[in-house]
């Protein structure tokens, strides 16, 4: 059984910082390419930001210079670290993993966590 569990998210002011975390189980963690979406009320998902399973990352316009996408093959776990957060940071990040071999495509989602930045 796969599982992507999220964990990290809260209640932040403006201007400060989060880490997201995302674990893995069921699957095997260093072939999946990785990826934070979230998702604010009324809106469409968005991706943040990707890892892939050699390393390479690739950010949203909005979050470039202020979040930083790693992943940790040992620990099954891929994280995004949130700085300089504002209001419209404000959602609910998901966890993505995703893999295509040969003709399938195999794509989890974990059930995601609140991030609020208010004063």
């Amino acid at each position: 059984q796969v599982q992507l569990v999220e964990s990290g998210g809260g209640l932040v002011q403006p201007g400060g910082s989060l880490r997201l975390s995302c674990a893995a189980s069921g699957i095997i963690f260093s072939m999946y390419d990785m990826g934070w979406y979230r998702q604010a009320p009324g809106k469409r998902r968005e991706l943040v930001a990707g890892i892939v399973q050699g390393g390479s990352t690739n950010y949203a316009d909005s979050v470039k210079g202020r979040f930083t996408v790693s992943r940790d093959n040992a620990k099954n776990t891929v994280y995004l670290q949130t700085n300089s957060l504002k209001p419209e940071d404000s959602a609910v990040y998901y966890c993505n993993a995703n893999l295509r071999m040969s003709l399938k495509t195999y794509d989890f989602w974990g059930q995601g966590t609140q991030v609020t930045v208010s004063a």
